[in-house]
């Protein structure tokens, strides 16, 4: 099939049997899908639309689901997509896209594509399962600016695209650049992770301000990682693994607890009140927690039945500071839940009907309580 394929409805209703809640499987082809990378919603703002990666066609596309009429729309055909580096806009009028040597994006209803800006002969990602590997991008909540980080020989360097234009420069050069994510309400603050041992780093849209916003505990081999900012914050919310949640303010230097058990990947609703983890060693399903109180009691969603693929993760500190580590992490293995825009949905991943397929749950009125 080619772009442009309309594909009927796979949607599927049931029950979580812990909570009863209502879990809807969006997919059901046998093939790997999944949504974008936790921290970027899988829907346009109007929900309209909900946007995942399938390899349906034999290699991965991006398609969309018409929630209305729940219709599968084929938005790409081509060989070179890096399927993590998708962001759809708010606005729902295009899906950001990186392939082959340059960055993109594809109309939403005309399926047309635009190339952005070339980078030249430049391999974009390092090889690899996570991190930098894996060429996450990010837009600003007004859908004008679009983070790129790009390899460089030994180093990256993260591009900021105007997306009217398609005018773009980098801002910083780094040995490592991963995950970058505007601030939800700033369009002139990022933060991105760096290496295992200096990991989050914040910095204006200009390039100024560039600072390590956090230094970890080296001695207890910290692991601190999946990092989001605070919608209603200069503050960012990040994994200590295995031991729960930190949040570091930008502008005092506090560092509080947010919670106390083994979240995982972490996402936070766009009112702040509340967000939602998957969990591993052991996993204990999407569990819904509020930040804000100081207690983050965790609350069952439901169970994400999916097989976290990654045995690194049950080391218990941070594995690189034993030295080298083979990482097998298929990341289609894992959940990334994260809330829809009007927060009463939680869009995740599951292999456990052996592929992997997109869900989403209702999250029931009041939420963690």
């Amino acid at each position: 099939m080619s772009k442009g394929a309309v594909f009927p409805c796979e949607s599927l209703r049931f029950t979580d049997p812990r909570t009863e809640a209502v879990v809807r499987q969006v997919t059901a082809h046998p093939s790997i899908h999944h949504q974008p990378f936790y921290y970027l919603s899988a829907y346009d703002d109007a929900m309209r639309w909900l946007f995942f990666v399938s390899h349906r066609t034999g290699s991965p596309q991006i398609f969309a689901e018409e929630r209305a009429s729940g219709r599968l729309l084929q938005l790409t055909d081509r060989p070179d997509l890096n399927e993590w580096s998708i962001h759809p806009s708010h606005d729902g009028r295009f899906v950001y896209f990186t392939a082959g040597h340059g960055a993109w994006r594809v109309h939403t209803d005309t399926f047309q594509e635009e190339c952005l800006a070339d980078f030249g002969d430049v391999p974009m990602v390092a090889p690899g399962m996570v991190g930098d590997a894996m060429g996450t991008t990010s837009l600003s909540h007004d859908d004008q600016w679009w983070a790129i980080p790009v390899r460089i020989g030994q180093s990256a360097r993260l591009h900021i695209l105007e997306t009217r234009t398609g005018q773009h420069h980098a801002i910083v050069e780094a040995p490592s650049i991963g995950h970058p994510e505007f601030h939800p309400r700033d369009a002139n603050l990022l933060r991105y992770a760096g290496p295992y041992h200096s990991r989050m780093w914040v910095l204006h849209r200009d390039g100024s301000g560039h600072r390590l916003a956090y230094q970890r505990d080296a001695a207890r081999k910290q692991w601190i990682v999946h990092e989001v900012w605070h919608p209603l914050r200069r503050e960012l919310l990040a994994v200590d693994w295995p031991h729960g949640m930190i949040g570091v303010d930008l502008d005092t230097g506090v560092v509080r607890p947010v919670c106390g058990f083994n979240s995982w990947h972490a996402a936070i609703r766009k009112d702040g009140s509340l967000m939602v983890a998957d969990t591993h060693f052991p996993d204990r399903g999407l569990q819904l927690f509020v930040p804000n109180d100081g207690k983050a009691t965790p609350h069952l969603l439901c169970e994400s039945k999916a097989t976290n693929a990654g045995v690194h993760w049950g080391v218990g500190h941070c594995p690189y500071d034993d030295g080298p580590v083979k990482v097998y992490a298929p990341q289609h293995t894992h959940p990334h839940p994260n809330f829809s825009p009007d927060g009463r949905w939680v869009a995740f991943g599951s292999d456990r009907t052996g592929h992997a397929q997109v869900y989403e749950v209702e999250v029931r009125q009041g939420g963690a309580g």
